[in-house]
């Protein structure tokens, strides 16, 4: 068997994702949760693996979600937004000055629940390695390129079980370390998503067998609008 050198290729991810509208693709909608996009950015090498771009967010007293490691995104705008897509790309352009022109979209995986009541829809894109992002420090505290590789080694994913109603559910999380000693921990929905993502593509089963993530009905009595 061939090691998975992650390089990236562009038609392979492609035919491993599925499109927004596909009935495959998990769409969660539920009157309690906001709605939100958010782009899984990839940033493609010529000899190397291809890394993911992250964002920690900058910390503000109102924000739910204030520190976090996660992708580029946000809240999706009735008033600004017709499609969740448009929502992920203006908050792209808004947080790392990166237009639509400038981003491919590959396709779109399953959407993603956090508990504090935010539905996540991913688009998968990329960009190109020599585009220069500018992040905003209204809403992006720092900017982590980490290798897809790092997330795909079964070794730096950490995910605990426990029993909901009868069934297993899962919660990962990441713990990364950069060559200067900075230490960062991707958890929740981003790892989810990160998950669901390599499972997906290069079917490693890094998911615990025969559990599964929560889903609405599981955390509305807990979100408070």
């Amino acid at each position: 068997m061939v090691k998975n050198t992650y390089l990236f290729d562009e038609e392979f991810i492609r035919s491993k994702l599925k499109q927004y509208i596909s009935p495959e693709r998990l769409s969660l909608d539920h009157d309690k949760f906001v709605h939100s996009a958010v782009i899984f950015l990839i940033v493609p090498h010529v000899e190397q693996p291809y890394d993911l771009i992250l964002i920690r967010r900058t910390k503000h007293q109102k924000d739910k979600h204030s520190g976090e490691m996660s992708f580029p995104g946000g809240k999706y705008d009735p008033k600004r937004d017709k499609t969740y897509l448009n929502t992920a790309q203006r908050e792209l352009m808004e947080e790392l000055a990166i237009s639509p022109y400038q981003l491919t979209i590959l396709g779109c995986i399953d959407d993603h629940l956090t508990p504090k009541g935010f539905i996540i829809t991913p688009f998968v894109g990329y960009i190109n390695e020599e585009l220069r992002m500018k992040k905003y420090d209204g809403e992006v505290q720092e900017i982590v390129n980490i290798p897809i590789s790092f997330f795909a080694n079964r070794n730096n994913y950490r995910e605990k079980t426990y029993y909901l109603k009868n069934d297993l559910i899962g919660v990962g999380k990441y713990n990364y370390k950069t060559a200067d000693n900075k230490k960062y921990v991707i958890f929740g929905a981003t790892s989810h998503i990160i998950v669901n993502f390599i499972d997906n593509v290069y079917d490693l089963g890094l998911k615990t067998a025969g559990c599964r993530r929560v889903n609405c009905k599981d955390l509305e009595d807990r979100i408070v609008n």
